[in-house]
C-alpha cells in the first residue's frame, strides 16, 4: 500500500473543509454533511457507506463474517476556540508546513490520515474486515457520539482510535469518574453549643480523599488519583452549616473500573455520594495484541496516555494513535504539519499491510 502524494494533497483539501465549516461538540451536522459529500463524489473505490445522527462509517467491500473486524476511528467534533487565537480559528491558513485552524490536529488530521489509509485497504487483500467511522460528540464523551453507533455495527474485534499521539501507539488511558459529594448535618445558632457542623463532617471525608491510597498501582499511571475541586456551604456566619457539598475529580487506572472505585469510596466516607456517570473507564490493550507487536516492530513506542478518548466507549481491545501532538489539542493558533499527515498514512499503511488480528 504505496502513498503518493494525491493522497496527501486529497487528505489536506478535506482537511481545509473540515476547518472551514464549525463542528462543535453536537454541533456536526453541516460538516458531516460535507464529509458525506466529499467521500460520495471522490472516493476512488465503491463501498458501503452509512450515517446515524452526525455518526458517519464506511464499511470495506468483501465484508466477511468469518474473519475478524478492524475499526478505524477519529472524531469530527471539535471544542470552542480558547481565546488567544491570533488566526482565525475557522479559516484554514497554511505557512509552509503548517496547516493552521481549529480541529487541525485534534481530530482532523487523524481523520484524514485514516481514510486515505482506508481507501488502500479497500484496493487490497487484508485478512480482516475494516470499518472507517468518523464519530462525533467525542469531546464530551456524548450518548449520540460511538456509543449510539457501536450497536448498528457487525461485531468489532478490535480498533484504532485516532487521536493526535506522535504516531506512537497509546495502549492505556485514564479513566474518568465525578461525584457529587453531600455531607449532612444540624443547623443551631453559632454563638451557642448545638447543631452538627456538616463542614467539619466534610472534612473528615475530605482528608480521607487527599490521603487514601488504593491497593493496586499501574505501572503506566502509578496510583488512582482522587482531588477535591469544589466545596459549598453555609447561609451566614452565625448558622451552623446543616449541609456541605463537594466535588471529587477521580483519574482511575485499569486495575479498577468505575464501579469498583464507587463501591470502595462509598464504605469509607460518611458523605453521601453519587457519580455523574461510570461510564468513562480506564482502558487497556495487551502489549502481546497483534496491532501492538507490529507498532513496535516498527520502532513506535507504546505509552499510557493521561487524556480520555473513544477508547473508554469501546468494549474491544484498543490502541490510541495518530498524527499530530496531543500538546497542541484545544490551544491557540492549533496547528498541524502537512508532514505529520504524509507520514501517518505511511506508518499505517505499514502497520496494517498483512496484519494478522
Amino acid at each position: 500500500m504505496n502513498i503518493t502524494e494525491q493522497n496527501v494533497n486529497r487528505a489536506v483539501e478535506l482537511l481545509k473543509v473540515l476547518i472551514n465549516t464549525p463542528s462543535l461538540s453536537r454541533e456536526e451536522s453541516e460538516a458531516t454533511d460535507r464529509l458525506q459529500n466529499f467521500i460520495e463524489r471522490g472516493a476512488p473505490v465503491r463501498f458501503e457507506m452509512h450515517r446515524h445522527l452526525n455518526n458517519l462509517w464506511c464499511v470495506a467491500p468483501g465484508f466477511d463474517a468469518s474473519r475478524p473486524t478492524l475499526l478505524l476511528d477519529a472524531h469530527i467534533d471539535t471544542v470552542k476556540p480558547v481565546n488567544g487565537w491570533s488566526k482565525h480559528p475557522f479559516t484554514p491558513i497554511v505557512e509552509g508546513d503548517r496547516i493552521y485552524g481549529l480541529g487541525s490536529n485534534d481530530d482532523g488530521a487523524s481523520l484524514v490520515t485514516m481514510l486515505q489509509v482506508f481507501y488502500k485497504i479497500c484496493e487490497s487483500k487484508q485478512a480482516y474486515n475494516t470499518i472507517f467511522l468518523v464519530s462525533a460528540e467525542e469531546e464530551v464523551s456524548g450518548k449520540n457520539g460511538i456509543e449510539s453507533v457501536i450497536p448498528l455495527l457487525p461485531p468489532v474485534d478490535c480498533a484504532i482510535i485516532g487521536e493526535p499521539t506522535g504516531m506512537h501507539p497509546a495502549v492505556a488511558e485514564k479513566g474518568l469518574m465525578v461525584l457529587d459529594c453531600v455531607a449532612k448535618g444540624v443547623s443551631g445558632h453559632a454563638a451557642r453549643n448545638e447543631g452538627v457542623n456538616a463542614m467539619y463532617k466534610a472534612i473528615e471525608d475530605i482528608n480521607w480523599f487527599r490521603t487514601y491510597k488504593f491497593p493496586k498501582s499501574s505501572q503506566l499511571f502509578g496510583d488512582v488519583k482522587m482531588t477535591v475541586t469544589q466545596i459549598n456551604a453555609g447561609t451566614q456566619h452565625n448558622v451552623i452549616p446543616d449541609s456541605c457539598s463537594y466535588v471529587v475529580d477521580i483519574r482511575s487506572n485499569e486495575c479498577y473500573s468505575n464501579c469498583e472505585l464507587l463501591e470502595i469510596i462509598k464504605s469509607n466516607v460518611v458523605s453521601d455520594v453519587k457519580a455523574r456517570s461510570t461510564r468513562l473507564n480506564s482502558s487497556s490493550i495487551s502489549l502481546e495484541h497483534p496491532l501492538v507487536k507490529r507498532a513496535v516492530e516498527m520502532g513506535r513506542k507504546p505509552y499510557g496516555s493521561p487524556t480520555l478518548s473513544n477508547q473508554a466507549l469501546i468494549d474491544v481491545p484498543t490502541l490510541k494513535m495518530g498524527p499530530g501532538d496531543t500538546a497542541r489539542s484545544h490551544t491557540a493558533n492549533e496547528y498541524i504539519l502537512v508532514s505529520e499527515i504524509r507520514e501517518g498514512m505511511e506508518l499505517f499503511c505499514r502497520m496494517l499491510d498483512g496484519l494478522k488480528i
